[in-house]
């Protein structure tokens, strides 16, 4: 019975192996395919042929082209590392006490996942104009991703790393447009910015509009506020 029960486990796990990799298969031949073609001219039919999958097997998964893009950039999100970008970040925060330093890695972060989600992402942008589901799944996208600022702007509050009169909700807004693909749309792919200068500029900007500035707060030498 134990070679049995060892037997089934050791296929369930082949088979979920087996499952995620053929997810990534049409994910890929799909991303390949809209970038190349545009997403109105994009069939399911085709993906699934060069995914060597059904086109049942595509609309049950992932319900049709919308749900495709969908995954596609949500897959995007979790950056180029083996641990989703999220996931690092969370981790680094929990022990970086430096606030400067965490605004350093936020921009590298920034960096990482704007490159993998910024062509799909100019891609949803295009088809929300034509397509309902993809005009939701852009507003869902946006949804998701201030919720995940403000995440950030509470913990810069909790901490007290915030500079006075800087609230919650500006944080976030703060947040939320550094962490857009606008930005790297315009400096990286329209002006030929290097990342690791992008990283470096929407670090400068949270650091100058969220956090005290810290030659403010060094004491003036005796005399000079009265020169």
């Amino acid at each position: 019975m134990s070679r049995v029960k060892g037997k089934r486990q050791y296929d369930s796990t082949g088979r979920q192996a087996q499952a995620r990799r053929a997810r990534e298969e049409v994910l890929d031949a799909a991303e390949r395919q809209f970038l190349a073609n545009g997403y109105a001219a994009t069939t399911i039919a085709a993906v699934a042929a060069e995914a060597g999958v059904s086109v049942e097997t595509i609309y049950k998964a992932f319900g049709g082209k919308s749900g495709l893009v969908r995954a596609i950039y949500e897959r995007g999100l979790t950056g180029r590392g083996p641990v989703p970008a999220y996931q690092r970040s969370d981790e680094m925060r929990a022990h970086e006490t430096d606030p400067e330093s965490i605004m350093r890695k936020w921009g590298l972060l920034t960096t990482e996942v704007a490159s993998t989600v910024t062509p799909i992402r100019l891609l949803m942008r295009s088809a929300a104009a034509i397509d309902p589901d993809m005009s939701t799944v852009l507003s869902d996208s946006d949804a998701e991703r201030l919720t995940r600022m403000r995440h950030h702007a509470r913990f810069l509050a909790e901490r007290g790393y915030l500079r006075a009169g800087v609230t919650v909700t500006e944080a976030t807004d703060i947040l939320w447009t550094c962490s857009s693909v606008e930005i790297y749309e315009l400096l990286v792919l329209q002006r030929g910015w290097s990342p690791r200068r992008f990283a470096r500029f929407i670090a400068d900007f949270m650091i100058a509009s969220l956090l005290p500035d810290r030659e403010a707060n060094v004491a003036a030498p005796d005399g000079a506020l009265d020169a």
